[in-house]
């Protein structure tokens, strides 16, 4: 993945994070709007998500955020 989206990631999570509190889960189709308007990117994150890493559906915002954060 590229800066851009983990910077979009980081985004989202800290929007959720607000919203929700600390303990909020959220899924890679967080990431993206209701259309399928970015497939590549889409199929990126996802095999981020569940090949690379083996995250659950939900995972907390903040460990994806520390994940993010790590790698950019």
């Amino acid at each position: 993945m590229d800066d851009a989206i983990r910077e979009r990631i980081i985004r989202v999570c800290d929007k959720k994070i607000d919203a929700k509190g600390y303990n909020v889960g959220l899924s890679f189709y967080a990431f993206f709007a209701n259309k399928n308007n970015e497939p590549e990117l889409l199929m990126q994150v996802a095999t981020w998500w569940i090949e690379t890493h083996q995250l659950d559906h939900f995972v907390k915002a903040q460990k994806i955020k520390d994940m993010m954060i790590q790698r950019l």
